[in-house]
């Protein structure tokens, strides 16, 4: 009995065409369509039979039916094991197909074209013809990876078909594909952050060498239709990233990229959570604040910068253990000495933070909601003293790091720098004091302290006014007690200000 193998690809290559000369040599029989074949007889497989042939039809509106037709669908959809279906075949002089080998028009790669010229790479028919050949991956083999050429050629070279676990691997890879196809469409056309169905178009980037700890498996996946600075990372030296690493590299990206280029800002990330954040006259100095700000945990941490580094900051960089450093570019002699640092992860990025919706998967359910992008510089003076302007200047900067630490979140700081993180706490207080013993260690005057969220007690404005050091607070309000912390801020002479808006990162 003849083997056929239907061809439609819209990327035609050499490795298709060592394919399809392979099944045509092994007497494979070629059905294929008006591009894919002429690009077959230009380079030289003569036993090839146009598509219409076959359907005795047509190809019609600009190649949009092509494979849509009882003669195609028959071939591949016939179960073979039913004498019904055999007979059906047969008398309507329909060939079975044994391989269809097809990969869709490239809307991924589109997605920035206007909406009428994107519109034509929504492809029908290839999605539609491969689930048929899938859903019988009983008899046929659905091809839409180039990169399984070798795995179907492999095992007819060695036992003349391809075995029933790969087709049924294959078929397995074809609803993958077709499902983030009809997911990016979807979303490009509804253009709702939250849809009635909730579908993820993800591509894997990377297998990890294991999750948060190692008896855990883990990969990375990048989004199929948004850049994203953490899709467009280079990393230009040491080991392969841990899940770990692209978790805080991601923090530490999104600190550092709040603040402009004449801002030159310093970020160290550890577990998730903000050591130290600095700015500088330039980055050398803002690394020096940010490693003074808390050295201890610098060891092992991940480094971000929101301009280029230095070969003076390089040479300070070399003698500290840090995991991953960030940054926008690096000149070949920063690089040199960086690479002395035989497992150091050196990633240059410079995409802007591009993320509109973050999720968290529960069990049974996942969490979708829009990035906390919200930073107003509106406040409410509610006591007596007013914010000099260099306090104002560190209260807004200490609002950029306080929204990335986990609630309960205080941050306290000296200028644009911060002295005391403390965040993931059960309660308000013993973040406060957490942070403001951290402060008090590097500095004891003009702090300021920002809480994420309001104070439910005074007790946080009485810590603050025991260290001696903090002069101005800014919190959201909105506490039944407001008139509590406001009154105790009065009694102590300390300036404070309401928001209005909280920052919780759970």
């Amino acid at each position: 009995m003849t083997k056929r193998a239907l061809i439609s690809v819209y990327e035609k290559d050499e490795k298709l065409f060592d394919f399809v000369r392979f099944l045509n040599e092994k007497g494979y029989q070629i059905i294929s369509t008006g591009g894919t074949f002429q690009y077959l007889k230009k380079h030289g497989i003569d036993h090839v039979i146009n598509i219409s042939e076959i359907t005795s039809f047509p190809e019609i509106l600009d190649g949009r039916i092509k494979t849509i037709h009882p003669n195609i669908y028959g071939g591949v959809l016939a179960n073979r094991s039913v004498e019904e279906h055999m007979n059906s075949i047969l008398f309507h002089n329909i060939f079975l197909i044994d391989i269809v080998l097809v990969n869709f028009y490239p809307f991924f790669e589109k997605i920035h074209l206007k909406s009428s010229s994107l519109i034509e790479f929504i492809d029908i028919g290839g999605p539609s013809i491969l689930r048929a050949a899938a859903k019988n991956f009983l008899y046929v083999t659905a091809i839409t990876d180039k990169d399984d050429y070798f795995l179907v050629k492999n095992e007819i070279e060695h036992n003349g078909i391809t075995s029933l676990k790969l087709r049924k691997k294959l078929a397995g890879k074809v609803f993958n594909i077709t499902s983030a196809y009809d997911s990016v469409i979807s979303q490009y056309l509804l253009e709702e952050d939250f849809p009635p169905y909730l579908h993820f178009s993800y591509k894997k980037k990377m297998n990890l060498r294991y999750g948060e700890n190692p008896h855990q498996k883990a990969a990375y996946y990048i989004n199929t239709i948004h850049k994203g600075a953490m899709r467009n990372f280079q990393q230009l030296h040491g080991r392969e990233l841990s899940f770990n690493n692209l978790r805080d590299m991601d923090i530490a990206w999104k600190i550092v990229s709040q603040f402009s280029e004449s801002e030159p800002a310093c970020c160290t990330v550890k577990h998730s959570t903000p050591c130290g954040v600095a700015l500088g006259k330039n980055i050398i100095e803002a690394f020096q604040k940010t490693y003074y700000a808390d050295d201890i945990s610098f060891f092992g941490g991940i480094m971000a910068v929101n301009v280029p580094i230095t070969k003076e900051l390089a040479n300070e960089i070399k003698n500290i253990f840090l995991e991953v450093i960030l940054s926008p570019s690096y000149e070949i002699d920063v690089l040199n000495i960086l690479k002395i640092k035989k497992n150091l992860r050196i990633i240059q990025i410079n995409e802007p933070i591009s993320d509109t919706l973050e999720s968290v998967q529960i069990d049974g359910g996942v969490l979708i909601q829009q990035i906390d992008r919200f930073l107003s510089k509106n406040y409410k003076i509610v006591t007596k003293k007013k914010f000099s302007d260099k306090e104002l200047v560190s209260l807004f900067f200490s609002q950029k790091v306080v929204k990335y630490v986990k609630s309960n979140a205080i941050v306290v700081s000296k200028g644009t720098q911060t002295l005391g993180i403390s965040g993931g706490q059960t309660n308000r207080i013993w973040a406060a004091r957490q942070a403001i013993e951290r402060a008090l260690e590097k500095s004891k005057k003009d702090l300021v302290l920002v809480s994420d969220a309001f104070f439910p007690f005074r007790d946080v404005v009485d810590e603050a006014a025991r260290s001696g050091g903090i002069r101005a607070i800014i919190q959201p309000g909105g506490s039944i007690r407001d008139k509590e912390s406001i009154k105790a801020c009065n009694e102590y002479g300390i300036a404070m200000a309401f928001t209005g808006e909280r920052h919780f990162k759970h």
